[in-house]
């Protein structure tokens, strides 16, 4: 399943932007992947660690502005239609087992 984090912060004074930072530096130490300028996801294995993030998340969250979390399943998380843009091909942001980094393709050493 995926969680998905998405907030609204003021920005007008360097106080706000400073909170601003802060909390999105939280959110990629914590292995989110930013989706838009607002909206951050990542890959969860069950409820208790969704749950353990969101407690997380509820320690580091910033004094004002909105932070709303959404969990949907990854059936659901593939089926976003998008009318602009398209669908990020980072290796990070697919829920397969193994991950490949590199050439396309192995081969053996030549003598």
């Amino acid at each position: 399943m995926r969680l998905m984090v998405m907030f609204d912060m003021p920005t007008t004074t360097p106080a706000e932007r400073k909170e601003y930072r802060k909390f999105r530096k939280f959110l990629l130490g914590e292995g989110f992947l930013m989706h838009q300028f607002s909206i951050y996801t990542k890959l969860v294995l069950n409820d208790t660690a969704t749950q353990a993030l969101l407690g997380r998340i509820d320690k580091n969250k910033p004094s004002s502005g909105i932070v709303t979390a959404l969990k949907v399943t990854e059936k659901q998380y593939a089926r976003m239609v998008y009318l602009v843009g398209s669908k990020s091909k980072v290796a990070g942001n697919t829920d397969a087992r193994i991950v490949f980094l590199g050439g396309d393709s192995y081969s053996e050493p030549e003598d």
